[in-house]
């Protein structure tokens, strides 16, 4: 393993889409001032990305320019886990456009990136925290038929003249962080309106996001990618999603046999048919078949003998 005392050579690329440095531990993009750069990239300003969140970097050659791409392990990134992979190429920050008289400092910054992944055996499997802080607070960004305001405890979505009455008419929307289960983001694709929608805990609604109150209907405008930064900023501060869950509570212990024994934990091919029995219990309840109360009755009992 390489001292991290060491000062390794500096890897370091201008261009007019940006700039990106190594310095053997991170690595810094900075969008460029080109009226090409794109408002997201922009406005999300100076990233940087420590080796520990690469899976991986790569360069690819074009005739009128190439590409330095970046691959981060999934999780790493809570812009990338709101976004799913949905963000256009040209709001993509871990893509650089390259012009070929700079193509051998593109590569090289690849090796000297690669060399040091390699030497300090970053693994390449998911994380199960964030390693980036997401976007800086507060933020307000205005979209599509509202405007979503986030400074770190809640959420506010406020109303435009464009956005349907059954919205309008229910005043501005505040949204504790607390009371968030769930943050989505989706881009405006074809004559599909995209969204930025936040699930509020035992407040599911079905709603499309034109009538939805805690969803900002998106159209495909210019602004659109910048609800992907509150998205972010939310995501970054709820619970990871690949987080080892918490130990249980006495409260959510299985009950103990007549001996005081706990029971012994489900085989496997049982806990496989019991999984597949909360589905089953999911979909009755969703169609209406079983109450509220007989599910949650059935999945309990479940749920005891996992």
């Amino acid at each position: 393993m390489r001292s991290r005392c060491e000062n390794p050579r500096m890897a370091e690329i201008i261009q007019r889409d940006g700039t990106w440095t190594f310095d053997g531990e991170t690595l810094r993009l900075v969008p460029g001032h080109d009226k090409s750069v794109s408002l997201l990239r922009k406005t999300l300003g100076e990233l940087a990305v420590p080796l520990g969140a690469l899976a991986g970097i790569a360069f690819e050659q074009g005739k009128k320019s190439g590409r330095l791409r970046l691959r981060l392990r999934d999780g790493a990134d809570p812009l990338l886990q709101a976004t799913g992979g949905k963000l256009a190429d040209a709001s993509d920050p871990y893509r650089l456009l390259v012009e070929p008289d700079r193509y051998g400092v593109a590569e090289y910054l690849v090796d000297e990136v690669r060399n040091a992944h390699l030497i300090e055996q970053v693994p390449t499997t998911p994380c199960t925290s964030y390693l980036l802080p997401g976007p800086p607070l507060p933020l307000s960004v205005s979209a599509g038929d509202g405007t979503a305001s986030f400074d770190g405890e809640c959420v506010r979505l406020e109303w435009n003249w464009k956005a349907e009455e059954a919205k309008s008419a229910s005043g501005t929307r505040t949204l504790a962080l607390a009371d968030l289960t769930a943050v989505e983001w989706q881009p405006a694709a074809g004559l599909e309106n995209g969204h930025l929608r936040f699930t509020v805990r035992n407040a599911p609604t079905k709603a499309p996001p034109k009538y939805d109150p805690n969803a900002v209907e998106l159209w495909g405008f210019k602004k659109d990618p910048l609800m992907a930064l509150v998205a972010a900023a939310v995501q970054a501060r709820l619970p990871h999603p690949s987080a080892p869950a918490p130990p249980p509570t006495p409260a959510d212990a299985p009950p103990a046999d007549a001996k005081g024994h706990a029971p012994a934990p489900a085989p496997a091919d049982d806990h496989d048919a019991l999984l597949r029995r909360l589905r089953e219990l999911g979909e009755l309840h969703k169609a209406g078949i079983l109450t509220d109360e007989e599910f949650t009755t059935a999945k309990q009992a479940v749920l005891r003998r996992m």
